[in-house]
């Protein structure tokens, strides 16, 4: 599996959510709305989700494993330090 495209959205607010990225794999398959997050110890990504009838949230894209969760987050959080580099 290979990343083709990764498009990051920054957002303006005042909660810890950064910006809003969608990834292309294989420039086949897109996957939107992984928001990219401020936490306690640095930069993370949030898989895609729904809310369900039990008010708990379910991811409704994600990696099946850490290896490739990993490279994930590397790869979207590479796009978004370049994106915030070239606002500044």
């Amino acid at each position: 599996m290979k990343i083709t495209d990764v498009r990051v959205r920054k957002v303006d607010t005042d909660s810890k959510m950064r910006a809003v990225a969608s990834i292309t794999i294989d420039d086949v398959f897109v996957v939107h709305d992984i928001k990219i997050i401020e936490g306690e110890k640095g930069l993370f990504i949030a898989m895609p989700s729904k809310k369900g009838a039990d008010g708990e949230y379910r991811d409704t894209a994600h990696p099946i494993n850490s290896e490739t969760r990993v490279m994930l987050q590397n790869t979207i959080l590479g796009a978004y330090e370049k994106a915030a580099a070239e606002t500044v």
